[in-house]
């Protein structure tokens, strides 16, 4: 079963939602880092994904080519339009892939939605928010941060947002409604003792989040993989082609 090879919207709870479909197979639903794009978070490694996956990629509220709407940003409205996107698409069930705020997209439509869901591949989350290191959470401490985005960084955010975006100039009110989006407040441990789908953690070893926390995920979720990546900040998860695809091609292999 094929789709169309890349850039449709569908409308879902009041979005005109942009997603692209590549490939045929499984479904793979591919949910972006927070003030991310598609081609920002999974640009390295959606060509070979989409080899043996039918790949779904979504642009969440407000982000890349979806224009924002009135209301609020949050992690269970996401999940909401992610799972009302497939019922368009008509597909019952899913494999889904977030990195960061999608992580925690993936995460929550998997807990609330499970009859939908598969394999998760969860990329530097945290389940609540003692979970990131005090650097990352504490404006007073960003200064003096080597985990946060660069400035290089932060204009490649830019760029990609201006360049598709139908308002370009309301980045800041975007990416604002986006960081409050990203301070949700989580799941309990019970939560994740329940959340039934197969799951792939990854997270850096320089990245926001805690190691233990990620390791504290790990023994929480009862059937879970846990990857730890060498010299590698929260930014650089998604670029470490060589080591992520490898990893997530062998734990979406049935």
């Amino acid at each position: 079963m094929t789709t169309p090879p890349k850039g449709a919207y569908a409308h879902v709870n009041g979005l005109e939602m942009y997603y692209e479909s590549h490939g045929a197979g499984r479904p793979l639903v591919l949910l972006h880092g927070g003030v991310h794009t598609i081609g920002l978070t999974f640009g390295a490694i959606m060509p070979a994904l989409a080899t043996t996956h039918r790949v779904i990629a979504v642009e969440l509220q407000g982000h890349g080519h979806t224009a924002d709407i009135d209301r609020e940003m949050t992690v269970p409205r996401f999940a909401e339009d992610v799972v009302a996107l497939l019922d368009v698409l008509g597909i019952e069930r899913a494999d889904l892939f977030g990195f960061s705020l999608g992580g925690m997209t993936a995460l929550e439509t998997a807990l609330r939605y499970p009859e939908r869901v598969d394999r998760v591949v969860l990329a530097s989350i945290r389940f609540r928010p003692d979970g990131y290191l005090d650097e990352i959470r504490d404006p007073a401490l960003h200064v003096e941060s080597r985990r946060l985005p660069t400035p290089a960084d932060f204009q490649e955010m830019v760029d990609a947002y201006t360049a598709v975006a139908r308002h370009p100039e309301h980045f800041q009110d975007f990416m604002a409604k986006c960081t409050v989006a990203a301070g949700y407040e989580g799941w309990s441990e019970d939560d994740l003792r329940g959340l039934a789908a197969p799951a792939l953690l990854v997270v850096g070893d320089t990245d926001f989040v805690r190691i233990e926390h990620a390791a504290q995920m790990h023994r929480l979720i009862p059937d879970a993989r846990l990857a730890i990546l060498p010299d590698c900040l929260h930014m650089d998860v998604m670029r470490r082609r060589e080591l992520v695809l490898p990893m997530v091609e062998t734990f979406l292999t049935p």
